[in-house]
Parts: structure tokens; sequence; C-alpha cells
């Protein structure tokens, strides 16, 4: 006889893989960003995916990839620093990065809602100097 395991809503198991899961979409979405990789970004990041940080309110995928995705080359470096996944769909990141035009050094957030496989929505914070 032939057995299928039965998960429970809040089998802690299942919920842990679930949040490692999101999380390794979000690190991944992260590093095509910086390698300016469009084809697996397109493939992390929903068809109807928003985008909301200081300079953009809930912008689409496709302006996503037309305004913001081209601006990590403005980067000289960028550094994750804490990748925390929430109870639910969400995945803190707390990053620094440094701009080339300025030499200064930054630090923001971001909350990352992930269904499936792909990134639904972004939101950024932005943080002060590092």
């Amino acid at each position: 006889m032939k057995t299928t395991p039965v998960y429970l809503d809040n089998d802690p198991i299942r919920k842990e893989m679930s949040q490692m899961a999101h999380a390794d979409v979000v690190r991944a979405l992260v590093q095509s960003y910086l390698a300016q990789d469009a084809t697996a970004a397109d493939r992390l990041i929903a068809d109807d995916f928003s985008f909301t940080s200081p300079y953009d309110d809930h912008i689409d995928k496709a302006t996503f990839f037309e305004r913001c995705f081209p601006a990590s080359t403005q980067l000289d470096s960028h550094r994750l620093l804490d990748v925390v996944p929430t109870d639910g769909d969400g995945v803190f990141i707390r990053y620094e990065y440094r701009s080339l035009q300025t030499g200064q050094r930054h630090r923001n957030v971001e909350v990352h809602t992930v269904r499936g496989e792909q990134v639904t929505e972004i939101q950024v914070y932005f943080g002060g100097p590092a």
C-alpha cells in the first residue's frame, strides 16, 4: 500500500521549508539583479508584480525592468546583511551598498512577498548612510 504524507496547516517543518524556499527565491532575485541577468529575474518576478519605494509608487513589472533593474550598474558594491523570512509569504532583507557616483555607503530594507517561486511585491525602505 502506498501512503501519501499529510501535512497540517500549522506543521512547523512544512512552514520552515516554505520560509527557506521563499528566502532562496529572494536571494536568487538579488543575485540576478546584481548580475544584470534579466532572463533569470523575469522568471523570478510574477506578472502581477508591484514595486514600491520612496521614488516609485506601485509600479508594474515592465516599469521595474525599465526604471529600476539597470540601477545595479551604479553600484560599486552590494552586500546582503540579513535575509529574514516571516511567518507568512514575506521575506525581509537588509543590505548595504556603495554608490559609484558618490562613494557613499547606504543601508536599505526591503520586504519581498513571495508566492510559489515568484516575487509578487517588493517594498523598499531607504536607510541612511552606513
